[in-house]
């Protein structure tokens, strides 16, 4: 003890250091104190980096042997430190993430990361945009650059992409036409077999399709049956006989399965309407179209409120069909059918599919209307042909869908102002959505009308089945 020097101190008053005391004569708090102190030393100067070496100079050292008697107050300041700059450094690192400016520190006083923060700031105020819906009519990569592109399937495609053909039966039926083109000008190459390289070729056309415009499911079974009678072509059958033979596949599809099915379908529809019935329709379906006309041919007396929306309005082509044979009818839009709902005695709609578990998947704006009809106890009745069943379930109309057109939104109102001056197209602080379809449960769906008889639509999984599976 005689030995030791004497704790030397600073001459701004500073208390001895404990770190330049021997262990032995500090307590056993004391020693627990100053190891606390250097474990925090350390982690600051791991934590901190470069900002820690920074931070070091700021520390204003004694004269006349401070260097040893700052140790406490080092210690102090780099524990102080250590809780600082670490989420300092968090921040920093979150900034520089976001704002693409790399090592820049976020300073009060200005420099390079000054802006950091306004810049996040900026960042969430800013419009995200409607995400849920962003998966809506992904378009895929156009397939032109796979093979030679039939000038029908050109067609075709920009048909699909401007909204010229709807419907799922519209869709199919120009489909099948086109492919009818696509075969009767195809050429087998040399060392090739018809029925291996025509699929290949049909391949590109259908992905040319489909970047224009998502595939429906009534396409998806065409084509699915389609491509099961090209892998069944005899190899040994000259070109020009298979070609014809699988034109002919193709009229019988059409005729088996469009046209004499909206026939049969028509035929049982009006099974349903009565003298003095008041019907409701919704948007445009073909079949129920045809079935409105059968029973009116028959001479039976009703009338119709044809119920519309936007922006497509496809309700007015079936408004003029029939008020052009002699139907009476009534036009609204969706927003008035709480008025005349109580009304009604049935409710006829369509169908864009039909899926297993019983949903029907068709123009948005269906599920409101059965769903008031199902309120006042009214039937809802689908025309709907089997081969728009899918084997698929699907339970709501987001994980599958399509926007439709822009264009048309505001082309008839409001009449005081331009047209011109109205925003149609998305833009930074505009997101116009406009879903095609949406799903009506099953519990809402009074009977399903098909060309096999009118079902449930509990028992629409038992279809296939029944047939032996020939729906495809």
């Amino acid at each position: 003890m005689g030995s030791e020097q004497p704790p030397q101190t600073s001459e701004q008053g500073q208390e001895p250091s404990q770190s330049f005391r021997s262990q032995k004569s500090m307590t056993k708090a004391e020693r627990r104190e100053l190891q606390e102190k250097q474990r925090a030393t350390k982690a600051a100067a791991k934590a901190s980096g470069s900002t820690g070496q920074a931070n070091k100079p700021a520390t204003k050292q004694p004269e006349g042997g401070g260097e040893k008697s700052s140790g406490k107050q080092s210690g102090k300041q780099g524990s102080g430190s250590g809780q600082s700059t670490q989420p300092q450094n968090q921040h920093q690192r979150r900034a520089s993430r976001v704002s693409g400016v790399g090592g820049d520190i976020t300073r009060p006083g200005g420099g390079p990361g000054a802006n950091i923060a306004s810049d996040l700031a900026s960042r969430s105020i800013n419009p995200r945009g409607v995400r849920i819906f962003s998966h809506f009519g992904l378009q895929h990569k156009s397939g032109a650059g796979k093979g030679l592109i039939h000038p029908a399937i050109v067609r075709l495609g920009l048909l699909f992409s401007d909204f010229q053909i709807t419907g799922a039966n519209a869709r199919c039926l120009a489909t099948l036409i086109a492919f009818k083109h696509v075969i009767q000008d195809y050429t087998t190459p040399q060392n090739n077999t018809l029925s291996r390289h025509l699929m290949t070729h049909l391949s590109a056309q259908i992905s040319h399709l489909v970047a224009a415009r998502p595939m429906s499911v009534t396409m998806g079974n065409a084509i699915r049956q389609l491509k099961l009678e090209i892998s069944g072509v005899d190899i040994d059958l000259p070109e020009q006989d298979a070609k014809e033979a699988l034109c002919g596949t193709i009229d019988s599809y059409i005729e088996e399965r469009i046209t004499a099915a909206d026939q049969v379908i028509a035929q049982s529809a009006g099974l349903k309407i009565k003298d003095g019935d008041i019907l409701l329709t919704y948007a445009r379906s073909s079949v129920v179209e045809k079935a409105l006309l059968r029973a009116h041919e028959e001479g039976k007396s009703f009338s119709v409120y044809v119920v519309d929306s936007r922006p497509m309005l496809e309700g007015k082509k079936l408004l003029t069909a029939l008020s052009t044979a002699g139907i009476p009818c009534t036009y609204l839009l969706l927003p008035a059918i709480g008025s005349v709902i109580a009304e009604v005695s049935t409710v006829f709609i369509g169908a864009h599919s039909l899926h297993s578990n019983g949903a029907v998947h068709s123009r948005a704006g269906t599920a409101l209307v059965s769903m008031m009809a199902k309120q006042h106890s009214i039937p809802v009745v689908v025309c709907c042909e089997t081969y728009k069943i899918s084997e698929t379930v699907q339970l709501d109309s987001f994980t599958k869908n399509e926007l439709g057109p822009l264009n048309g939104i505001f082309s008839t109102f409001p009449i005081s102002i331009p047209r011109e001056s109205l925003a149609t197209e998305n833009t930074t602080n505009l997101e116009i959505l406009n879903p095609l379809y949406d799903l009506t449960p099953p519990k809402n769906i009074t009977a399903v009308v098909t060309e096999v008889g009118i079902i449930p639509p509990t028992s629409i999984g038992t279809i296939h089945i029944a047939l032996g599976r020939q729906i495809v």
